[in-house]
């Protein structure tokens, strides 16, 4: 459990005990992030448009790995055969190659993992907004997005996504 979680059901329990009449009318909502990431329609575009985005990147990763392993089972398979200089040759291009495709590799990971956290950044932002909407519309005192556990009758998420869906 997070400290987040933990101070937000502290203050929460503050509220509720403190003032029985208040806690009447208090007015909570709970939104799943995660599942907003999974079903709103301008998350699951953002998710095509990175792959399509990335899908060459990824492919030419592939077709590397492939070539990687060719090379190294070529030269396990003819080292004994080989002369040593034409062996040391292919094992250092067989070492540089291997260091390019694993630096490649870690760029395609960070570059991928920036957009990713770019377009959920974006998604975060038009659901705050949409909560917002929600929350002075329906009259709500408090909506939070982690919780350990919710009672369903609280959440919301699905008028979030209806509401990230152009509200159809």
């Amino acid at each position: 459990m997070n400290t987040r979680s933990i101070l937000t059901a502290a203050f929460l329990a503050c509220l509720l005990a403190a003032s029985p009449a208040f806690a009447a009318d208090f007015k909570v909502g709970y939104v799943d992030i995660q599942r907003v990431f999974r079903l709103a329609p301008s998350a699951i575009k953002a998710a095509k448009d990175i792959e399509t985005e990335f899908t060459a990147r990824d492919n030419e990763l592939q077709r590397t790995a492939k070539r990687l392993q060719t090379m190294q089972e070529t030269l396990e398979k003819n080292a004994v055969t080989m002369p040593e200089s034409e062996r040391r040759t292919r094992e250092r291009e067989f070492a540089e190659a291997t260091r390019d495709f694993q630096r490649r590799q870690r760029e395609f990971r960070e570059d991928l993992s920036l957009r990713q956290n770019e377009e959920q950044a974006k998604i975060i932002e038009l659901a705050n907004k949409a909560v917002s909407v929600i929350a002075e519309s329906e009259k709500f005192d408090l909506i939070i997005q982690d919780a350990v556990w919710i009672n369903p009758a609280l959440d919301i998420t699905d008028k979030v996504i209806k509401a990230l869906s152009g509200g159809k």
